[in-house]
């Protein structure tokens, strides 16, 4: 067998299990196909230097695009299923990071007084954990832990920015935004 042949059965093999190696967390994850009225339209997960760090699933009202539900501030959920142990800190400073690389002084000043009591509710992250962002227009910004309410926000502004870590521009990763927000 010549080196080319063989390169290439190797780079088809690295593909290949590179396919099915990805979607092992998504399994582990075990996102269900609906949480309470919405559906699930699309899942991911965030790697970052070659670990997963966690798995990715957004849901919106059955019709509702991923992007509608976004630009429209409609009813969604992302939920975050981690992978690996994330110290709060740094999930904290990463936060800040990309909110003061997404929103003006003057706007992000006025979301810290919202933002600081949410983050007092985080905890460090063990691998299993789950995190998810519930937004309705009636109920606001809900954050869940392990299935179990710890903060509320009624502030529609709040939300969207909060939500747009994952899910607006120059946001935590291009690529998770964009498979996120894909159409089904």
């Amino acid at each position: 067998m010549s080196t080319a042949m063989r390169l290439t059965f190797a780079l088809l093999f690295l593909l290949s299990s590179h396919a099915l190696w990805a979607s092992e967390p998504l399994q582990q994850a075990a996102f269900p196909a609906e949480r309470d009225h919405l559906q699930l339209k699309t899942q991911t997960v965030l790697t970052y230097l070659w670990v997963d760090l966690y798995a990715a699933a957004f849901y919106t009202d059955a019709g509702v695009s991923p992007r509608d539900a976004v630009g429209q501030m409609r009813d969604q959920r992302l939920e975050l299923y981690y992978l690996r142990a994330i110290d709060r800190n740094d999930v904290i400073k990463a936060a800040w990071a990309t909110l003061e690389r997404q929103q003006p002084p003057e706007k992000l000043h006025a979301l810290r007084a919202e933002i600081e009591p949410m983050e007092a509710n985080f905890k460090d992250i063990q691998p299993g954990d789950r995190y998810a962002l519930n937004y309705s227009a009636e109920g606001g910004l809900v954050l869940e832990l392990n299935g179990k309410q710890v903060y509320r926000n009624h502030n529609a502004e709040f939300a969207r920015a909060y939500l747009g870590l994952w899910l607006a521009r120059d946001g935590l990763s291009d690529d998770l935004r964009e498979q996120l927000l894909a159409t089904e």
